[in-house]
């Protein structure tokens, strides 16, 4: 361990590999925030510690089975002749999943909101979001692991970093999950979002891989300019208000 930290290989590979999983989990982070808006604000904080708390463990975890991570990537089926892996269909799962639910959110947003506050009230709610977020949590722990193991060569580097992008995320996912309470035009965008990361990994699971980078400059264009519509709706309202 002394080795390790006197290490300068370990510490780039240390940095590098923090910053993308906080990349990463960037979906997680949206996802939570959007999953626990139907939530109350007591239940949608403990869903969230609860949420991130999996999302550690299960990363963790899996770093304990890198050997069989690994093995996931060995295809198991060829359907018309084209190799498919327990990863792909783990991806593929979780990406129809995602359009699944960010489908059936926008839909409630635009046509149900009586629907939506009434699922809001409904007792099993809680258990409903904290179940959805295990398996969003397993989807992105996979992608995220599969990452680290092709960046650092040693365990104890990637659980740190994995521990201090969790950490990140726990810190980011109470401003976002408000931020997007009090504007609920952005929740359009958030779930606009998990649309296209869904896409994103149904694609990589049938071999055509969508480079992140794209989605994630798209998306911050758009949110850049939800921001400004935020702030000129806000200079509207205080122009309007009596001196």
């Amino acid at each position: 361990m002394v080795a390790l930290l006197a290490d300068p290989a370990a510490w780039l590979s240390l940095v590098t590999l923090t910053a993308l999983e906080i990349v990463l989990g960037i979906d997680n982070v949206v996802f939570l925030s959007v999953a626990t808006g139907h939530l109350p604000a007591v239940e949608a904080a403990r869903a969230r510690r609860l949420g991130l708390a999996l999302a550690l463990g299960f990363r963790i975890a899996l770093l304990f089975a890198i050997s069989w991570i690994v093995s996931l990537k060995d295809p198991v089926v060829s359907p018309f002749g084209h190799p498919v892996s327990v990863k792909d269909l783990i991806l593929i799962g979780g990406g129809l999943f995602l359009i699944w639910k960010a489908v059936g959110h926008i839909h409630e947003e635009v046509e149900e909101p009586v629907l939506a506050t009434a699922r809001r009230a409904a007792p099993s709610a809680f258990a409903a979001v904290v179940g959805q977020i295990v398996v969003i949590d397993i989807v992105f722990s996979l992608d995220s692991i599969i990452t680290a193991v092709g960046l650092a060569q040693e365990v104890a580097v990637m659980i740190t970093a994995v521990i201090l992008a969790v950490g990140v995320m726990y810190v980011a996912a109470g401003p976002v999950s408000g931020f997007i309470a009090r504007h609920p035009t952005t929740k359009i965008l958030a779930l606009a979002f998990l649309l296209l990361i869904g896409v994103a990994l149904v694609a990589d699971g049938v071999g055509f891989h969508l480079e992140r980078g794209y989605i994630y400059a798209a998306m911050a264009f758009a949110a850049a300019v939800e921001g400004l519509n935020i702030l000129a709706k806000a200079r509207r309202e205080a122009d309007r208000r009596p001196d």
